[in-house]
């Protein structure tokens, strides 16, 4: 009985997916943070649309 659920794996998957699944919940926390602070939505596409119409991006 020992020996078998030492060679059980199933766990190791859902540990692997778990950590993913954090890894890239870190990552949109951080990457949309901006979007939370007193910068607004509006503020950030505007930005955007200037840098992309190849004017100056201050």
């Amino acid at each position: 009985m020992v020996k078998s659920f030492l060679k059980e794996e199933g766990g190791a998957q859902v540990v692997e997916y778990a950590l993913i699944v954090a890894v890239i919940s870190i990552l949109l926390i951080v990457a949309l943070q901006p979007l939370a602070t007193d910068t607004r939505l509006s503020d950030l596409v505007e930005v955007v649309r200037t840098c992309l119409g190849n004017m100056d991006c201050g």
